[in-house]
């Protein structure tokens, strides 16, 4: 026998109330949707790799989720400047990848050709080349081959 159960949801935020201290710096969030952001993605790994790569020495090092704040917020602070310069230079062909995203369920593959004029913006106007980690030497990336194999 079953029995039938109203859902009960709350109606307040689950938000801690204590400020962060002076030693971390304020930043903003980056204000986009997964699809921006996986649009974006290889060229944030590309364009705050330094940044990256200390806040993952520091995560490395301590497990303290304190501990890494200001490394944290120079990696958030470096996305946001990306991302404005991506709406400067390539807004159109930026927000056509990332709607071809939105509605092709988050699929790189379905989104080749706006990802292609995307890509070859990006690297014309802010010198930033799509390269994705992994990829043995030598070979061509799989967002640069015309018809490829899966």
């Amino acid at each position: 026998m079953s029995a039938n159960k109203q859902a009960t949801f709350t109606h307040t935020k689950f938000v801690d109330p204590t400020p962060l201290p002076e030693s971390v710096p304020k930043v903003d969030e980056l204000g986009v949707t997964s699809a921006p952001l996986k649009s974006a993605s290889f060229f944030i790994g590309q364009y705050c790799k330094e940044y990256n790569d200390d806040f993952m020495l520091c995560k490395s090092e301590n497990n303290d989720p304190k501990h890494c704040l200001t490394e944290g917020r120079k990696v958030t602070r470096c996305a946001i400047n990306l991302i404005t310069k991506l709406r400067e230079n390539c807004g159109k062909e930026f927000e056509a990848h990332w709607q071809c995203l939105e509605k092709n369920n988050q699929e790189l593959s379905a989104c080749r050709t706006p990802e292609r004029t995307f890509n070859t913006c990006v690297f014309d106007k802010l010198g930033l080349e799509k390269k994705i980690p992994g990829t043995p030497e030598g070979s061509e990336q799989i967002h640069n081959k015309k018809n490829p194999v899966y």
